[in-house]
């Protein structure tokens, strides 16, 4: 195996995904191990491992798995070193912006949830303070 090949359970500790979601992610085509050792093992790259953080990263926003496939396709037409067509790479740029604006609209959203979690909390703990002693 050479240095630039990791394992899958490498990956699943850098990722802090499980193996078995590794693996349901290679069978639905959002990840495909770039290579295979001699006795089969998955071998991945560090860029099978960004392309595992951008769907650990999406999964939280509640991005689908055909979107994140979606997301995914249109970021590496983009990244292809053959380029793409003026009309296409506009297309695909507008497909990348809505997925931006999608996730900012997420996250204001678990903003204000975070926001209220907390509030929830610090009236427990008040409560708390007021009615029994410190806990040990």
């Amino acid at each position: 195996m050479s240095s630039e090949h990791m394992q899958i359970g490498e990956v699943a500790a850098r990722t802090e995904l499980s193996l078995r979601t590794i693996r349901h992610y290679e069978e639905t085509g959002l990840v495909t191990p770039s290579a295979r050792s001699r006795g089969g093992f998955r071998l991945y790259t560090e860029a099978d491992v960004a392309r595992l953080m951008v769907v650990r990263r999406m999964k939280p926003l509640g991005f689908s798995l055909d979107e994140m496939r979606d997301l995914l396709e249109a970021v590496d037409r983009l990244d292809d070193d053959g380029g793409t067509a003026a009309g296409e790479r506009d297309e695909l740029l507008e497909r990348v912006r809505a997925y931006e604006r999608s996730a900012t609209e997420q996250v204001a959203r678990l903003r204000v949830q975070l926001a209220r979690a907390e509030e929830f909390a610090l009236t427990l703990r008040t409560r708390l303070d007021r009615n029994g002693p410190p806990e040990a």
